[in-house]
């Protein structure tokens, strides 16, 4: 029996938090290997598990996977949350872009100085009400159905409550002109191993401060 995917990664969301999500909410199990100083990033580039000298990097089916991108597509393709054909993954791939796109401009807020993250938490906000959230919700009221694609849960509905929390924690009052994107996210939260991952406890990361800032630019450089 193979073992439980192993993460490597700081004990930050970073990147690598779309990867838990996606391994919980398909009921997987997962271990993870913090990197907690430079050196321990320095460890894995020069054992030859980074393929490109970067993380995340995940341990699972005999291969060490890096890549964000690759690391989310082979998991919901392996786990069915990745459409039951190549349209219905042109459109998840299309969906899970845009969020990615959302949450890469909330990410980095924590590591900006007051004055441009102050600019750029107005910058996102903004976005998410008239660029980002206005297409999920007319996708729910064009095919009236209780997820993006297909009738059926795929990556890219994991990817937009992930988003949507994300972006609650900027202003909690987002969703409020998108009724059905708030009914989406009561639907979602509910599946059961979401859940679970929603709980106290879980392997979910809170959002970053500035002690996980500064442990973050110490093993970066940066």
């Amino acid at each position: 029996m193979a073992g439980k995917p192993k993460l490597h990664y700081t004990k930050g969301r970073g990147k690598m938090e779309s990867i838990r999500w996606l391994l919980a909410a398909a009921g997987v199990e997962f271990e993870e290997d913090f990197i907690e100083t430079k050196e321990d990033l320095e460890k894995l580039r020069n054992d030859g598990s980074l393929l490109f000298q970067q993380v995340p990097m995940v341990e699972m089916d005999g291969m060490k996977m890096v890549q964000t991108r690759a690391i989310l597509s082979y998991i919901a393709a392996k786990h069915n949350l990745y459409g039951k054909d190549l349209k219905e993954r042109a459109w998840i791939d299309m969906y899970v872009e845009g969020t990615t796109d959302l949450m890469g401009m909330i990410m980095y807020l924590p590591f900006q100085t007051a004055e441009v993250k102050e600019k750029n938490l107005a910058l996102i906000i903004e976005r998410a009400k008239n660029r980002y959230f206005p297409v999920y919700e007319k996708a729910l009221k064009d095919h009236g159905h209780d997820y993006l694609v297909g009738n059926k849960l795929s990556w890219a509905d994991i990817h937009l409550l992930e988003a949507i929390l994300m972006a609650e924690e900027c202003q909690a009052d987002i969703l409020s002109a998108f009724p059905l994107l708030q009914a989406f996210k009561g639907r979602i939260s509910n599946i059961p191993t979401i859940k679970k991952f929603l709980q106290p406890g879980s392997q979910r990361k809170p959002p970053m401060d500035e002690k996980s800032v500064a442990r973050v630019r110490a093993i970066f450089n940066f």
